[in-house]
């Protein structure tokens, strides 16, 4: 089991700044990569930001340049920096882990973090 523990969403406006962590506890050493997916009303749940274990990192083009993943080993954490935010950007932010195991890939969820853009 891995259980994922999430914090820093809030309300920021137009061009602010929010850093989201994404604590990890549990089976972790199997975790093959992680990231952060967004849930905007009337939308799917999608990845915004991705990292493996070997810090190879992907992001959606919506926010390139702006978001940024990255991943600390010694806190067995991960972090989301989201700078010039906009509306847009209003979402539920969600934390995942993947692993493999002899059963298959399996997937894991924080509780989510709302992340509210007003102008």
């Amino acid at each position: 089991q891995v259980q994922l523990v999430e914090s820093g969403g809030g309300l920021v406006q137009v061009g602010g700044s929010l850093r989201l962590s994404c604590a990890a506890s549990g089976s972790i050493s199997s975790i093959n990569a992680m990231g952060w997916y967004q849930q905007a009303p009337g939308k799917q749940r999608e990845l915004v930001a991705g990292i493996t274990s070997g810090g190879s990192t992907n992001y959606a083009e919506s926010v390139k340049g702006r978001f940024t993943i990255s991943r600390d080993n010694a806190k067995n954490t991960v972090y989301l920096q989201m700078n010039s935010l906009k509306p847009e950007d209003t979402a539920v932010y969600y934390c995942n882990a993947h692993k493999t195991t002899y059963w298959g890939p399996r997937d894991y969820w924080g509780q989510g973090t709302q992340v509210t853009v007003s102008s």
